[in-house]
């Protein structure tokens, strides 16, 4: 129902923005800019570095759980907040070896897990969800089926093994890097979420599960292709960074690759939304084409944001990437406080609005 999407939506977003500190984000992160012969140290110090932040996590979200049930008036979201928080607690023990994949170039690994990952998820979510479990059929299979299965083929496909002993040597430079990284992902997701954190707010939880809805079944396909070609395009541009000339067209030739699939993707998915929604999804979500539409086609300037943080990062220039990132957020978030009493379509303008300004 719109009400458990609404729900979903307050509780995964926090999920989020954590994982910004871990996977992917400014821990192992350095991982894939760092020189051959540093790499054993570093990637034993990012594993431990892991445990302390994930377990820091998964304390902090706990602590906030009755606060954040409290400002939305709905006691119900304390038990699924703290659920989720429990998946912090399995990202040290994969997210190491899956960032050394991507560093190799293995993609066609991580693609194989992704995929059991994903239709595991989506088969575990239907069988909730006909059984009657409201938002928990959201929830459950990132706390149980997600982390089994990327713990799986992370020992599987890697040899990389934890020492046993308790490293943090060269930490600061992990750190170092990892704040420019972490600060720009930090305002990136709250930008994308915080039209979330406002429809529900002040336009209430059922009108925010329209919104997420329109969000995920729109903008969340082509950002879920947005971030495979961006960070594949990550290991790529590293690989040359010590060399301008081809370091030069390696990036040129990723956003180009970049280009010709997102842009007719997101044109084809806009066009069929008034036909494959209601079709698909049911008569319920029909009000939610517009903004699915006017969300979606947000996504062609997005990925060339990226792929310029991207850059950003391989040449160790993260500081400028978090000024961009500190102007553009504080711009975006006047704006929507503006706009969001006036409801969901005009929210759904600024947001398209804004990100081709900012981006172009």
């Amino acid at each position: 129902s719109p009400y458990d999407s609404g729900l979903a939506a307050n509780i995964l977003t926090g999920r989020d923005f954590a994982t910004s500190f871990t996977m992917r984000g400014g821990i192992t992160g350095k991982l894939f800019q760092a020189d051959a012969k540093d790499l054993p140290l570093l990637t034993n110090t990012a594993y431990w570095l892991n445990w302390i932040f994930c377990i820091a996590l998964f304390v902090l979200q706990c602590a906030l759980a009755f606060p954040i049930a409290w400002f939305y008036q709905d006691m119900a979201l304390v038990w699924p907040i703290i659920a989720v928080g429990t998946t912090y607690l399995a990202i040290p023990v994969y997210s190491t070896q899956m960032s050394l994949l991507e560093r190799d170039n293995k993609l066609q690994v991580l693609a194989a897990a992704m995929t059991v990952e994903n239709m595991a998820s989506n088969v575990g979510t239907l069988v909730l969800a006909f059984a009657g479990w409201g938002v928990w059929s959201l929830i459950l299979h990132g706390v149980i089926l997600s982390p089994l299965i990327l713990i799986y083929c992370a020992y599987r496909y890697h040899p990389w093994r934890p020492t046993g002993r308790v490293n943090l040597e060269r930490w600061q430079e992990i750190m170092r890097f990892g704040s420019g990284v972490v600060g720009a992902q930090l305002m990136d997701k709250f930008r994308s979420y915080l039209d979330y954190l406002l429809v529900g707010k002040f336009l209430g939880v059922e009108l925010l599960g329209l919104y997420f809805f329109a969000f995920n079944s729109g903008l969340g396909i082509s950002l879920s292709v947005i971030d495979k070609f961006t960070w594949a395009q990550f290991p790529y541009i590293c690989e040359a960074k010590d060399y301008a000339v081809e370091f030069k067209r390696r990036y040129f030739k990723s956003i180009k690759t970049i280009a010709y699939i997102i842009v007719p993707l997101v044109i084809l998915q806009s066009g069929l939304a008034p036909f494959y929604v209601p079709l698909v999804f049911g008569e319920q979500w029909r009000p939610a084409i517009p903004v699915m539409i006017l969300i979606c086609l947000s996504a062609i300037p997005r990925p060339f944001g990226y792929a310029a943080s991207r850059l950003l990062q391989a040449i160790d220039r993260t500081d400028l990437d978090v000024k961009w990132n500190l102007i553009f957020t504080t711009v975006f978030s006047l704006l929507l406080l503006g706009v969001v009493t006036a409801g969901l379509v005009p929210v759904a303008v600024t947001v398209l609005v804004s990100h081709i300004v900012a981006i172009a």
